[in-house]
């Protein structure tokens, strides 16, 4: 890999992790009074805190999608199938935001 290659994936690389960050702080923001931050406690806390991670898995889902057809209409077809794995590497971030959701 040249060095054009190894800058412009870490290029791409920090847009990601902007891209992850904005959408964390943002739903994190918006889910803010959904669910039960005190989970030790004698009350069920289970309901709320699913209806919060069902209502983050979706959303982070949708955001998600539309950025992938925004950045595909502007980058050429060739590059398009790289595309896939900045979206595989995202829905695996997804679940390590939810770790840190609760």
């Amino acid at each position: 890999m040249s060095n054009s290659g190894k800058y412009s994936w870490l290029v791409w690389l920090l847009y990601f992790i902007i891209f992850e960050t904005i959408v964390f702080l943002g739903l994190q923001w918006l889910l803010l009074d959904v669910g039960i931050s005190n989970q030790y406690q004698a009350e069920n806390t289970i309901v709320p805190n699913w209806v919060k991670a069902v209502i983050f898995i979706l959303l982070y889902i949708l955001c998600l999608l539309f950025v992938v057809m925004l950045i595909s209409s502007f980058v050429p077809s060739k590059h398009r199938g790289q595309l896939m794995r900045w979206v595989y590497l995202a829905l695996l971030g997804m679940a390590v935001m939810l770790f840190f959701l609760f």
